[in-house]
């Protein structure tokens, strides 16, 4: 059984650098009656907009709402958007001092259109090559100075927006390692195979079969995935790999010893978001010292929740702690 109030206490106050693509969440929300006479499209009647944080800044917000210290560390343009940006991560007690700030970006909005409780549309206003080599170079400093300070974990939050590029990956795992600072990672393709060396690699059933160029189906043929798992781990030497398998649950390996956690049966609205969280409680998890059972358990929760609110939003601790408390006595 695990002991809520330690585990939670734990989480308390734990410095954790995230590091990658920010961006912004912007929601146009109304309701929709009718059929445009122009084309055959919804006419959304707007209620409302608004913004929230996004990308590797929701990440950020997880660990806030679990009452850890997250650092956010990126590059953004320097733009009206990268303003808004600075306000509301000021309005979450985060500041943006870790944000480098470029005439040669832009910053990252995604705009969702939300009528009648359903997706309709999504607006990337977005920018994707590798960030220069003086945007990386103030990136790294940036970082070096936070673990000369004191940090608990980095987190890489890859949205292959080119913030995490293959000297910055390198880099701050040295500069990790070399600290003895918990490094996670929650990757996407491009960069897959470069986060060599770290603590714990997070992909999904997607990403590990793209990332590999390995093709199995997990239903039929979990020997294969099990294989693709090892493959991953004799080409980024990382010590734990963490799955995640949709509707199957997750799946969490260190050496010798593996664990399934099966999926809980939820009521899906929006899977938006649940690898945040997952990467967040997964990481303050590891840093409390749990065993690779209890994380991927707990992480597998909280990622189930939050798909049950529609949006980018992250977890309720209090309600996380009722469900693990139901599920896992």
């Amino acid at each position: 059984m695990v002991d809520l109030e330690k585990l939670f206490q734990s989480f308390e106050g734990k410095k954790i650098v995230v590091i990658g693509d920010v961006m912004i969440d912007a929601y146009t929300i109304g309701h929709v009656s009718r059929l445009s006479p122009e084309a055959p499209v919804p006419v959304v009647n707007l209620n409302h907009s608004e913004y929230r944080l996004g990308g590797a800044a929701n990440v950020a917000l997880n660990l806030i709402a679990l009452g850890a210290h997250p650092i956010i560390c990126s590059v953004v343009g320097n733009d009206s958007n990268a303003e808004i940006m600075s306000e509301l991560l000021q309005s979450t007690g985060m500041h943006s001092a870790g944000l480098v700030k470029s005439n040669a970006r832009k910053t990252t909005v995604k705009t969702r259109i939300i009528a009648n409780s359903q997706q309709l549309l999504r607006i990337d206003d977005e920018q994707t090559n590798l960030i220069n080599r003086d945007e990386e170079n103030q990136l790294i400093t940036c970082v070096e100075k936070l673990i000369e300070d004191g940090v608990d974990a980095i987190i890489f939050e890859d949205y292959n927006k080119g913030v995490l590029s293959p000297k910055v990956i390198d880099q701050v795992i040295k500069l990790a390692n070399s600290n003895g600072v918990i490094t996670t990672v929650d990757p996407k393709k491009d960069q897959f195979l470069s986060y060599k060396n770290v603590t714990l690699f997070k992909p999904n059933l997607k990403e590990l079969k793209e990332g590999l160029n390995f093709s199995f189906d997990f239903t039929k043929d979990r020997n294969a995935f099990e294989q693709a798992v090892h493959l991953l781990e004799e080409q980024i030497s990382c010590k734990v790999s963490f799955v995640t398998l949709s509707e199957h649950g997750v799946f969490i390996k260190q050496q010798d010893k593996k664990f399934y956690a099966e999926a809980h049966l939820r009521s899906i609205a929006d899977v938006s978001g649940a690898g945040d969280t997952v990467i967040a409680v997964a990481t303050l998890c590891l840093c409390a010292g749990r065993s690779i059972q209890e994380i991927a358990e707990i992480a597998n929760i909280a990622g189930g929740l939050v798909c049950e609110e529609i949006g980018v939003v992250s977890i309720n601790k209090e309600r996380l702690k009722r469900e693990i408390q139901t599920l896992l006595g």
